[in-house]
């Protein structure tokens, strides 16, 4: 298996497939969609062996979350939604139905084998299928069991179904997204489910900890994780903004609430430009020096030196004043000559870039941000990869399951001994 080594002397690839940090650790994934997957695929990019348990007939919900759904060589949609490509690279796909009790069976026969396991079921569904944490330690003591929920395990909300938009919205995160109010916003999800993926991360690194517990001490745990408690988490500075001055603070469409100026700007059309088009840049100014460099490019220093301006707290009062002032300023030259100049000078800016201009960047390129992978109905599949990168331990890189159970036989063979004549008994029952 072909990885990627960064080192001083720049990326190279080797074929060593027990150097991953998380080889030896196996992971039985009941989650689906993306708050978990998004988990058990950062433990499979370190080397973990994710078991993806999917329902017979139909697996995860996101295999069919498409279009645009991966085409075959006469350019025909297959049955691969992107969404679920994206989610699901280096796992091995095992097909049961746990509603059976053959399938609660053979979960739990697999538990013994495994370090962790994770699902995001409602709140007592595992209880009810006998798959909960309290039942799976008593047959393996050192399991890392995590639960990610919407509102988590305890609290009057926990009998809840909780989603990524929902959670947006009740954690705070979309009162303070989107634009002000008196320039004609309103309250705006962010563009991807980050309830959902920050949720993914925090579980990642709780995994993480509790496995090294259960390494020192022989004891598991559960790790209780919800998408209202990561995004409550995840207000950050404003959240502690509010905590600490009692505010409640709006929506500030691209400007930042504590720095200024830090937003996008409108700058000067190019030349060759359709008539009446906009061109914008970010302008990023973290501090006092910067900004003093920023006056300096914009030929303008009289402004930073204006004491109701030379300090971030000075500007951030003044937001009114200096805001539309800097506006002007910044139309009077098109974005190339800006990013030129302020790069130059070391003053943070940058592009807007659409997607299409982010995966031709040649910085993304040249941090192989982009795997290409032979797919068995596209030899030329491109996915995003994985930012970990590792100079011991490089991150794995292999294709998402294309076939729903695709590991099945090869995965009951290899940890519980199944033999034909089991594979086929359990078949026939429908549990596989």
């Amino acid at each position: 298996m072909a990885v990627i080594i960064v080192s001083a002397a720049g990326f190279e690839f080797r074929d060593n497939d027990s150097m991953n940090s998380l080889h030896g650790i196996r992971v039985l994934d009941l989650s689906r969609v993306l708050a978990g997957p998004w988990c058990t695929q950062t433990l499979a990019d370190l080397g973990a062996d994710v078991i993806k348990i999917e329902r017979p007939g139909t697996g995860d919900d996101t295999r069919t979350w498409g279009p645009p759904f991966l085409k075959d060589a006469q350019g025909q949609d297959t049955a691969e939604a992107a969404y679920y490509l994206g989610t699901n690279r280096n796992k091995r796909s095992v097909t049961c139905d746990i509603a059976q009790a053959g399938g609660q069976a053979l979960i739990r026969a697999l538990v013994p084998h495994c370090d962790v396991f994770i699902e995001n079921f409602k709140v007592g569904d595992m209880a009810r299928y006998g798959l909960d944490y309290a039942s799976l330690k008593q047959l393996n003591p050192k399991l890392v069991y995590c639960s990610v929920t919407g509102f988590g395990q305890s609290g009057p909300y926990a009998d809840r179904a909780g989603y990524d938009y929902a959670v947006q919205g009740m954690g705070g995160l979309m009162s303070v997204t989107g634009e002000r109010d008196d320039l004609g916003g309103g309250p705006q999800k962010v563009g991807v489910a980050v309830a959902d993926l920050f949720t993914g991360m925090y579980a990642t690194v709780g995994i993480l900890a509790a496995l090294r517990h259960a390494e020192l001490t022989g004891v598991g745990q559960q790790v209780d994780m919800a998408l209202l408690d990561t995004q409550v988490a995840m207000l950050a500075n404003l959240g502690a903004n509010y905590l600490v001055s009692g505010k409640v603070p709006g929506r500030a469409g691209n400007a930042h609430q504590n720095i200024v100026p830090y937003q996008v700007f409108e700058v000067q059309a190019p030349a060759n430009a359709p008539a009446g088009s906009k061109d914008h840049l970010i302008l990023a100014v973290g501090n006092d020096n910067q900004f003093a460099k920023f006056c300096a490019v914009a030929q303008r220093p009289d402004i930073a030196a204006d004491p109701r301006y030379a300090k971030n707290a000075g500007r951030v009062n003044h937001r009114a004043e200096l805001v539309p002032l800097l506006e002007s300023i910044m139309k009077t030259r098109t974005k190339a000559d800006w990013l030129g100049a302020l790069e130059a000078a070391k003053v943070p800016c940058g592009a807007i870039n659409n997607l299409a201009e982010v995966f031709a960047d040649p910085h993304v390129q040249a941090r192989h941000m982009v795997t290409d992978w032979a797919h068995p109905v596209e030899p030329n599949l491109r996915l995003v990869a994985s930012p970990l990168k590792l100079s011991e331990t490089p991150v794995r890189s292999d294709l998402p399951p294309p076939l729903l159970g695709q590991h099945t036989e090869e995965v009951l063979s290899e940890i519980l001994g199944y033999g034909a004549e089991d594979l086929q008994r359990i078949r026939a029952q429908g549990v596989i």
